[in-house]
């Protein structure tokens, strides 16, 4: 037992002096390689080229707006630290106000007076509002709107029987005689718009037809609208309304170098209740035929200065000078075709002839007005004539008959039957749908 401890213990005694000795050996070393080291000690290591340069995408944005290359030092030397000053966005905004109230009053201040963002915002602000900051939109409460009185038989009586309480809006009739009237009072841009009525066949109420499609628009739209008899056949169209100047187209192209206002105009057209000015024709019938485009040019010139809306009363000729001269003006065309087998077919034949001289977009364009108060119209199926001028034109409309036009005297607009009255606004609000609201629109 004795004699196996002491082995044990010899062993133990062994590897720790052969431990002890790669000890020192180490250190030895360690001394031999600091003694033979020299001073300083140089390492090149050689760096491949660089594969690409940075794209422009990549490239940072300096404050001067030149792009900087973040791989690039200019000069060699070590980067250059700079630091900027960042200011927040409100101190910014607050340092700003206080610079406009310590600054004297701009031109472009005046704009900032009319702005409640700071107020808003529960800034306190040291000037005081303008007067033009009460607007309606600001002070009327939308909530406590009354709604406009309504019209028709019953809704206003439901109104008025419920002391204002009950508000049922306007009739269907009444919503849909104020649509065709917001129809009529198209805007437009960029001078008169050109209208004029023809057909190849008289008798069938062209001239009545310009008189109704003038009055319906006159009485809706506030700016001007005249008609023109440029019928080379001594035309009536100044017969439908009471005539207050003995002046005519002969008139207007004598004297146009003195005509400088809307004032020394109006001295030579007649006014229709409706605010409808119509310029009448010569009654000689000489002077008539002598009326050519170069006078239809000159009354067109200045109509087109004083008017929005030129609407001309054609003759049956339309192979006259004037047609030509009316035609190139015209932004739309109205046909009027009775309900005669010869009257339908003649005016059937002006979209021919139209297309044959070019005017292809005219008839696409056109609206005929379908005059029911001539005679033969009971023997005809007007729906048979209808159905073959909706493959030619755009519209249609039927004139429906009246004491009052039958007549033959000059018109009351007011007094027209309903039933006419609506046609009437109704081919104007169809002719006023096609013409353009811009010029090359």
């Amino acid at each position: 037992m004795v004699a196996t401890k002491r082995k044990k213990s010899d062993e133990r005694g062994a590897l720790l002096e052969q431990q002890l000795e790669q000890a020192v050996g180490v250190m030895d070393l360690q001394d031999d390689l600091a003694a033979n080291l020299p001073d300083s000690l140089t390492i090149d290591v050689s760096l491949p080229a660089p594969v690409h340069d940075a794209p422009e995408d990549e490239l940072a944005v300096a404050i001067v707006e030149v792009p900087v290359n973040p791989g690039v030092i200019i000069g060699g030397g070590a980067p250059v630290t700079t630091s900027i000053p960042v200011i927040s966005p409100v101190v910014a905004e607050l340092d700003d106000v206080a610079d406009e109230q310590r600054a004297p009053a701009s031109p472009g201040a005046a704009d900032s007076a009319y702005s409640r963002r700071d107020r808003l915002r529960g800034e306190v602000s040291l000037s005081p509002e303008p007067a033009a900051m009460l607007t309606a939109d600001r002070l009327i409460d939308s909530r406590k709107k009354k709604r406009a009185r309504p019209e028709g038989g019953w809704n206003s009586f439901v109104y008025g029987a419920t002391l204002h309480a009950v508000n049922l809006g306007d009739s269907p009739a009444v919503r849909a005689r104020k649509a065709v009237s917001q129809r009529i009072d198209k805007n437009f841009e960029g001078g008169a718009r050109f209208v004029p009525i023809l057909t190849r066949k008289g008798g069938v109420g062209k001239t009545t037809v310009t008189a109704l499609m003038g009055m319906a628009m006159a009485d809706v739209r506030e700016d001007r609208v005249i008609a023109i008899d440029a019928n080379p056949d001594r035309g009536t169209l100044s017969e439908r309304v009471n005539k207050q100047t003995r002046s005519t187209v002969r008139d207007v192209v004598t004297m146009a170098a003195s005509i400088s206002s809307f004032s020394d105009f109006t001295t030579m057209v007649s006014r229709d209740e409706t605010r409808l000015d119509i310029l009448a024709s010569d009654t000689d019938p000489l002077l008539s035929e002598a009326f050519d485009e170069n006078d239809y040019n000159v009354v067109a010139d200045l109509s087109g200065r004083f008017y929005s809306i030129v609407l001309t009363d054609c003759g049956t000729g339309i192979v006259h000078s004037v047609m030509r001269a009316t035609l190139q003006r015209a932004d739309s065309v109205v046909i009027v075709s009775g309900g005669s087998v010869d009257e339908a077919r003649l005016a059937s034949e002006t979209l021919t002839w139209l297309e044959a001289n070019g005017y292809g977009a005219l008839v696409r364009n056109a609206v005929v007005a379908l005059n029911t108060a001539t005679q033969g119209t009971n023997l005809v199926k007007l729906e048979e004539i209808e159905a073959h001028f909706k493959s030619r034109v755009r519209e249609i409309v039927r004139i429906p008959y009246d004491p009052q036009l039958a007549a033959g005297s000059a018109i009351n607009y007011k007094e027209l039957k309903p039933l006419t009255k609506n046609a009437a606004r109704e081919l104007a609000a169809l002719v006023i749908d096609g013409l353009p609201v811009r010029r090359g629109a």
